[in-house]
């Protein structure tokens, strides 16, 4: 997908989650519920203006953050050479957020439902769409598993984002056995084996550059 065509996206996805927060904004009560422990119940309420705003505010600054990271990379020519997966990335993101505002809205408006359970294929996919994603990522400053070693070497940042890919892709899976499980252990399968991934991938980058040494 080109570039134009990216910003155009998620332009409109801005534009619709600022849209939805006025529209519906006198419906909201004084205290928006803004967190939800994993067995899906409230502990954390925000004021009226920033628990509906937040979001669309943030993704704005995503945006800029998307269009200014190319320009001032210092190996911004490797950014060009995955631009299209780049630019994928970034729409996922931006409908995942989108998806989680909406979901936020829905529970405000009086919705019943456990929010802790709509939240685990939605991380299950981005899990799996970000280790794919790695897999294509050439070396850069901003975007991928940045090590010292990683960033100090191409074939070191090819071995580990290859391993990292995989290992994210089956974080992604074992999140969507949450679907199957209550309270703790959802978290478990969500966060743990992301933090392993995340470990994991350090440690291997370490080794890798040894070796190469």
């Amino acid at each position: 997908m080109s570039t134009k065509t990216t910003n155009i996206i998620l332009f409109i996805l801005i534009t619709l989650a600022f849209i939805a927060g006025m529209i519906l904004y006198p419906q909201f009560p004084v205290q928006i519920a803004s967190h939800w422990n994993a067995a899906g119940e409230v502990n954390g309420y925000m004021g009226k203006f920033w628990g509906i705003f937040l979001m669309p505010f943030f993704m704005v600054g995503l945006f800029i953050l998307l269009l200014v990271l190319p320009k001032i990379d210092p190996l911004k020519n490797n950014i060009n050479s995955f631009r299209k997966y780049y630019n994928s990335l970034w729409i996922f993101i931006f409908a995942f957020f989108l998806y989680i505002f909406a979901i936020t809205l829905a529970w405000n408006l009086g919705y019943r439902f456990n929010f802790t359970f709509l939240m685990i294929p939605a991380m299950a996919v981005l899990w799996f769409f970000l280790g794919f994603f790695l897999r294509k990522v050439k070396r850069n400053w901003f975007i991928g598993i940045r090590t010292p070693w990683t960033l100090s070497n191409d074939v070191v940042w090819e071995k580990t984002h290859r391993l990292g890919g995989w290992l994210f892709m089956i974080s992604g899976v074992i999140t969507l056995l949450g679907l199957f499980f209550h309270g703790v252990i959802v978290f478990v399968l969500m966060i743990i084996p992301v933090l392993i991934t995340t470990t994991v991938t350090i440690i291997y980058s370490y080794v890798e550059y040894r070796k190469l040494k």
